[in-house]
């Protein structure tokens, strides 16, 4: 509270004010919450972009939302190796002239020299400021934040929370979906740059007063007993989790979860695509045979969860259960019609609920499209079937959408970045089943006249989307065809 308090002060005096925009690109650390905190606190706008983006990525998102300064860190750590980040924030704010000043969390003995006046030690920032701050009246409808998530086109789109209505659903859904209690060890293992993060490890659960673990890095290293070893050592109660790292953990066997005492546990989860049933029961026995596993559906746009199991619900593996409190769901055809059970159509929602986006930032145009593509519907993009019980099935994308690891990358994204490459003329991606990552991303390509395939080019395409986009956007595969 108070180092929030500290860097809501220190942003006020660099001269930010409610409605300014703040863009935040830090790993997983505590410094990220606490700037997240800290702008909400003084009704700045944060845009948090996740750290494995790419320069160009990232300066994307700048140029939208125009923020007036930046907080970063030198380095990430991951798998044992340092992940420069400066560098890629100074790439991108070169061409950024929104951009007045830039704050760096310096993790790294000697410190990497800073650029004064624009460069700020995070340290030092801080250290000057008084340790309260009072909060900004905010109206209800106010802009909390801004995330961006990919969609059909090759923009990403800048999804507006706001602070009352969010607030109102992460707040209960945090409260009754896992039972939260005074006395809990809450630990969800997603990246507050992506809204996971935000929902449930910063909003959700700090509403509710909750004790929070994060940890940066993988969940299989340096050991694949990383995650367990946690759990044991802080008395974690509550543990949300991805079907991916669950599917990536199973890959090392049931000896790992057995040397760790799980025995804190009450409360499992499951978020960012469905969970196949093999990975579910995989779950649920390597944790005691006995704990209710919340398997949890919504999206960006909506903010909360809107489809799950409460922990009083008879489970189905594979299934998130019935709409939560409130929620008006359902699975339709094209026309809207209510489809009957075990038929696959598209899933909606009916009725506004309180954490809603309001908004795409700068295009409300496509804003609409989520409400006109089935008549008076909120259009989640998702495939989907209801059972005889009401019980909902998730089944993957209905859309131009990949899902990797739980992340959604456009098709249009990656394809943008392919065709920018000297070699290629046109590209079409494609997600295809990966047995742990759940989709993993195909590219085909056409090259333009004087280029020949070879190794050594399919590796040069690879290097310029991770350059253009970031690791996470990478195909697995490149085919090369003739038409």
């Amino acid at each position: 509270y108070r180092k929030v308090c500290r860097c809501a002060n220190a942003l006020k005096a660099l001269g930010i004010r409610k409605g300014d925009r703040v863009a935040i690109y830090l790993p997983k650390i505590p410094e990220q919450t606490v700037a997240m905190l800290a702008c909400a606190r003084i009704g700045a706008i944060h845009t948090v972009v996740y750290s494995g983006f790419s320069a160009p990525a990232l300066l994307t998102r700048i140029e939208d939302c125009q923020p007036r300064m930046i907080i970063t860190a030198d380095v990430g750590y991951d798998r044992g190796k340092v992940v420069p980040l400066k560098p890629v924030v100074d790439e991108a704010v070169a061409h950024s002239p929104c951009i007045e000043k830039v704050v760096v969390v310096r993790r790294q003995k000697p410190g990497v020299t800073l650029s004064s006046p624009k460069e700020i030690d995070w340290d030092d920032w801080l250290k000057v400021e008084n340790s309260f701050c009072a909060p900004e009246v905010m109206d209800a409808e106010d802009p909390l934040y801004f995330l961006y998530t990919s969609g059909t086109t090759g923009k990403p789109k800048g999804v507006q929370h706001v602070h009352g209505g969010y607030m109102v659903g992460t707040y209960l859904t945090t409260k009754l979906v896992f039972d939260l209690k005074d006395e809990d060890v809450y630990f969800c293992v997603a990246d507050p740059g992506w809204v996971t993060g935000h929902s449930y490890i910063v909003y959700g659960p700090l509403l509710n007063g909750a004790t929070i673990l994060m940890a940066e890095g993988k969940p299989d290293y340096p050991t694949p007993g990383r995650w367990w070893d946690l759990i044991e050592r802080y008395g974690v109660t509550i543990f949300y989790t991805t079907p991916t790292a669950i599917r990536l953990l199973m890959k090392y066997g049931e000896e790992w979860p057995k040397k760790s005492d799980l025995s804190s546990l009450r409360i499992l989860g499951s978020v960012g695509e469905p969970i196949n049933p093999e990975a579910w029961l995989w779950f649920h026995r390597v944790t005691g045979g006995k704990l209710p596993i919340m398997d949890t559906w919504w999206q960006t746009e909506t903010g909360a969860i809107l489809v799950t199991p409460l922990p009083c619900t008879k489970l189905k593996p594979g299934s998130a259960a019935r709409p939560f409190l409130g929620i008006e769901a359902d699975v339709v055809d094209r026309a809207g019609k209510p489809l009957p059970p075990n038929t696959g159509g598209f899933a909606v929602i009916k009725k506004p609920w309180p954490s809603m986006m309001r908004t795409i930032y700068k295009d409300p145009d496509r804003y609409k499209v989520y409400w006109n593509t089935i008549p008076d519907c909120y259009t989640a993009g998702d495939v989907c079937r209801k059972d005889e019980d009401g019980y909902f099935f998730f089944m993957g994308r209905a859309d131009d959408v990949i899902k990797v690891a739980g992340n959604r990358i456009g098709t249009a994204e990656v394809e943008s970045a392919l065709v920018s490459h000297p070699a290629v003329a046109e590209a079409a991606v494609i997600g295809k089943p990966h047995k742990t990552a759940g989709e993993s991303i195909k590219a085909f390509l056409i090259l333009k006249q004087g280029f020949n395939e070879s190794p050594e080019l399919i590796q040069q395409m690879k290097d310029h989307v991770k350059h253009e986009l970031g690791k996470i956007a990478v195909p697995q595969e490149i085919e090369i065809v003739s038409s």
